[in-house]
């Protein structure tokens, strides 16, 4: 059984944007000396882009189920699939946000996963999960369910 993994990873423009730790450095030790402001602003730089990948959430779908950062569900307490985009994928994370939802989102993956939660026992109502390749993920989500 192939299934599919991703890790929400930070994206460039973010890695880029974090490059302001520089300047910014170099502005607070100018008065003590360049070469110090250049070294920290790379130390942060570097430390908070360590951070951010380390940090980044997965998400996975494979036989037992599907995976969004911490949490797992087995297939058979899982409903619909639904991928929005732009729009509807803002939408989806706010205004018609369910404020029980699992969410796994991040701010620099648009498309995003609705996926219906079906367990009586659980008050969660759905997953809300932010995914670079959701045709990929939908694919390995069905291929899963079909198998089980």
């Amino acid at each position: 059984m192939t299934g599919y993994r991703e890790k929400l990873s930070p994206a460039v423009w973010l890695i880029v944007a974090i490059g302001l730790f520089l300047p910014a450095s170099m502005l607070i030790f100018l008065p003590l000396s360049i070469p110090l402001g250049v070294a920290v602003g790379l130390v942060l730089w570097w430390g908070s882009v360590a951070i951010l990948w380390a940090f980044a959430p997965s998400i996975s779908v494979d036989e037992r189920g599907v995976q969004a950062g911490r949490a797992r569900i087995d297939h058979s307490l899982l409903g619909t699939l639904e991928v929005f985009r732009k729009e509807d994928a803002r939408a989806q994370r706010g205004v018609s946000l369910d404020a029980r939802a699992w969410l796994v989102i991040t701010p620099w993956i648009d498309p995003v996963l609705k996926i219906t939660v079906i367990d009586d026992q659980d008050p969660t109502p759905y997953w809300l999960v932010s995914c670079k390749n959701p045709e990929k993920f939908q694919a390995a989500f069905e291929q899963a369910r079909s198998a089980t």
